[in-house]
């Protein structure tokens, strides 16, 4: 099984509907706010080009960043 990190905001309609989706199909994941965290805050921007996109998560080391539903699940697969 794959590491399923999120990093994201409590605010983020975007985070929410990932995490969403992510309990519905059972992931097992790990959520990170990175308004909470400045280090998770400081390897989002490294991981999209200076930028804070929210969400962006970890899946076994493969980084996807504002992912659809349909790519979260291929990633997951």
């Amino acid at each position: 099984m794959k590491t399923v990190t999120v990093y994201g905001a409590d605010w983020c309609p975007l985070t929410k509907r990932a995490i969403a989706h992510l309990e519905q199909m059972k992931i097992d994941f790990r959520y990170i706010d990175i308004d909470q965290n400045p280090r998770a805050a400081r390897w989002v921007r490294e991981q999209n080009g200076g930028k804070e996109i929210k969400p962006t998560i970890d899946i076994g080391g493969e980084v996807l960043s504002e992912p659809s539903d349909a790519e979260l699940e291929a990633a997951l697969l």
